[in-house]
């Protein structure tokens, strides 16, 4: 008899089957003596919608709600049904005994799974390969040790309880906003509280009132002091006081009443989970937390580079420390090399810092695997997410950074004027990350290192400075994904047993669904960028207005989710948990449709769509401006402008596309103009400097962030025709 495997996704599974000798192919598998391997395209069976219960559910009426059938059906996903059909014959066939699943190793890989089984109505003996990376050593060793398909039994039940509650939930709030207020409305257990942590802090800043601030700084005996507050604080409000102790300092004479020199060491910051590294890629790079996913799922399946993306761990297990020594090889080429070969002379030491079985849960910190890399093979921005984990990884395997830090304190009357310096003596992990060859404070001079405690130093020079105080800065990506995975401030009343379940649960979200989450607002027209960052539109405030008031909070979502981990462990009956779904879905449903509370469309154009003839809406989406229509039921879409790659000659900025036809203009903020003619004929002379696969890249980069057609892209088009 022969095994089958079952993994997610086809390059997996052709990584499995070349480890398992599996060599001939066919469509949607590959076979050898012991084994058959297949694999999912990711989701393979979805919950059925609501027309497929009843024809009479296409069109959203308000009699119909709340949908609720007994239970919920699942079917085929239409496009990919051809290799469902071939994986089904595989798995019903006479000689396959037993099945292994290989898809992604968690809640949703699981899913995956145990549906395509349930669809095909097959109930073999189940084992389970649960992998972090997709290396053959890891492959061997996971097939070594398989785990019983028993043993995930409640993990899938978490699963499923998560897809049926979201179906429940959020197909009739949806359904119910819309058909009330004859407008594209959603909302979602994860997508509105999100939206409403954004929606707060766009309140904060309306409403911060700047207060004016004052400070003092002197130079005594030819260094840089700073006047203190009994609190330690070096702004003062009052700017007449500030005045009186700059006038008394003016001919002041200090006297060091303390000296202190003590040594400070600083740990390597953690390896890297995904929201992390998504935070950080944001932050340096401009990449959406989606694009950072997309390019590690690359350098995980394709390169087989860096271990399994999907993780909420930033610790290791004990057993990867004896694999560590073959990751440093595989990732010590280049301008790693030097890093690595220090760390192999200093020698390999974990410590709690890293490595911590209690602080990892089904997948440990984003690492390189033991495979070597070839840089060259991987693209411009895959080298830089490569970069940002094996720095980490790098930085971790190295000493402390410790500094020496000096400060010296004087009293005058009821304030401290206090020097402080800083001497580095030993740049440790610092000297792995970028930039980090800086100090991080300011010297300790030699006059510092002299002075003596009662040593008298007459005061040379004051200087008073003046500042306001800053409202909160509008969120990033980066920074929404870290109050999304922390969002205990947002929540009010303050109560700690339901902090401690956002602790526990790791937030809202998981680490897998936050880029699609924020990317869903930006789809919804609900949020916009700005120069600033992030902030709501007029849609997505009315929304939270308009949506149930227990799904705008953060804490509901994160109960559903430690409910959800209680029946992974066990603890809870799925039943009970979609049962209680249901029963909120009946009140919120009833909720929307009783108020009282209506939404206007305060960004209607004066265009008419082509294919119903209502007017458009103007809306900024995430890569330019477009115009989309109002009716749920037409969908029509038109793109005004497009923020494109294209850099401004003169201030390097991004150009955005404006126009239709032979007038398409390029502008930028800074004012500078050019026609897309011009724009072509320029490039045409660049090209002869840029390989034909530069120019690919850039196309293929270019629509795989762009939802719509890009005018930018199909302009450039040309270059790859010449």
């Amino acid at each position: 008899m022969k095994k089958l495997v079952l993994a997610e996704k086809p390059s997996v599974g052709r990584d499995i089957a070349r480890v398992l000798g599996c060599t001939k192919g066919s469509h949607g598998y590959l076979e050898g003596n012991a084994y058959i391997v297949t694999w999912a395209m990711g989701h393979l069976i979805e919950l059925a919608t609501p027309e497929m219960y009843d024809k009479a559910y296409e069109k959203w009426r308000e009699e119909d709600l709340p949908i609720l059938p007994g239970g919920l059906r699942k079917v085929v996903i239409r496009k990919t049904s051809k290799q469902f059909n071939t994986v089904k014959k595989l798995l019903q066939r006479n000689d396959v005994g037993e099945v292994i699943i290989a898809t992604d190793a968690g809640r949703e890989g699981e899913l995956v799974a145990r549906w395509i089984l349930h669809q095909a109505k097959v109930k073999k003996p189940l084992k389970r390969l649960w992998i972090s990376s997709v290396t053959d050593k890891a492959i061997t060793q996971g097939f070594a040790s398989l785990k019983e398909g028993r043993q995930y039994e409640n993990l899938f039940a978490a699963a499923e309880a998560r897809a049926e509650a979201d179906w429940i939930v959020g197909i009739n709030a949806t359904r119910a906003l819309t058909v009330k207020h004859n407008a594209q409305l959603s909302c979602g257990r994860v997508q509105t509280p999100t939206l409403a942590m954004i929606a707060k802090r766009d309140q904060d800043i309306r409403e911060f009132q700047p207060k004016t601030y004052f400070g003092l700084t002197l130079v005594a005996g030819s260094m840089e002091w700073l006047v203190r507050d009994k609190k330690n604080q070096t702004r003062f409000y009052q700017e007449n006081k500030v005045d009186q102790v700059r006038q008394q300092l003016t001919s002041a004479v200090l006297t060091v009443g303390d000296k202190t020199i003590k040594e400070k060491k600083s740990q390597p910051p953690h390896l890297y989970d995904l929201t992390s590294l998504q935070q950080d890629a944001n932050k340096r790079y401009g990449f959406s937390p989606k694009r950072t996913l997309s390019l590690m799922q690359k350098l995980y399946e394709q390169h087989k580079v860096l271990t399994y993306p999907r993780t909420d761990s930033k610790h290791l297990t004990d057993d990867i420390v004896e694999t560590l020594g073959e990751r440093l090889a595989s990732c010590g080429v280049g301008e790693y090399a030097k890093y690595a070969a220090r760390i192999r002379k200093r020698g390999i030491q974990a410590s709690k810092h890293f490595v911590d079985n209690n602080k990892v849960s089904d997948h440990h910190a984003i690492i390189p695997t033991e495979d070597r890399v070839y840089l060259q093979t991987l693209t411009d921005d895959e080298r830089k997410i490569y970069d940002l984990v094996v720095r980490r990884f790098l930085a971790v395997l190295y000493p402390a950074y410790v500094m020496e830090e000096t400060k010296l304190t004087a009293t005058f009357n009821d304030l401290q004027v206090t020097a402080n310096g800083t001497r580095t003596k030993q740049l440790g992990w610092k000297e792995v990350m970028e930039g980090s060859e800086e100090n991080p404070g300011k010297a300790a001079s030699s006059t510092m290192e002299d002075i003596v405690v009662g040593e008298q130093i007459p005061v040379e020079k004051v200087r008073k400075t003046t500042g306001k105080t800053a409202p909160p800065a509008q969120f990033t990506e980066a920074s929404l994904l870290a109050a999304m995975e922390n969002p205990k401030r947002f929540m009010e009343g303050g109560d700690t047993e339901l902090e401690k379940i956002l602790d526990s649960t790791g937030g809202i979200g998981t680490v897998a669904t936050r880029a699609d989450v924020i990317e869903k607002l930006f789809n919804g027209f609900y949020i916009e960028k700005t120069d600033k960052g992030l902030k709501t539109t007029s849609k997505g405030r009315q929304l939270l207005d308009l949506a149930p008031e227990a799904l705008r909070s953060p804490l509901l979502t994160a109960q559903w989710e430690k409910r959800l981990q209680d029946i992974a462990a066990g603890k809870e009956k799925k039943t009970a948990f979609v049962g209680d779904m249901r029963s909120y879905t009946k009140k919120a449903v009833g909720d929307i449709l009783s108020s009282a509370k209506t939404y206007k469309h305060d960004n209607v154009s004066r265009s008419k769509c082509p294919e119903c003839g209502k007017f458009l809406l103007d809306v900024k989406g995430k890569r330019g401006k477009m115009q989309v229509c109002p009716d749920r039921e037409c969908g029509y879409k038109k793109r005004l402008s497009t923020v494109t790659n294209a850099r401004c000659p003169e201030c390097h900025k991004k150009m955005e596309l404006k126009g239709q036809g032979d007038k398409k203009l390029f502008t930028c903020k800074c004012g500078y103009r050019e026609r897309l003619t011009a724009f072509e004929n320029r490039k045409k002379k660049a090209s002869n400097k840029a390989s034909k696969k530069d120019v690919n890249q850039y196309l293929k980069h270019q629509k795989s962030d762009e939802p719509f057609n890009n005018a930018f892209a199909a302009a450039f088009e040309k270059l790859k025709k010449d």
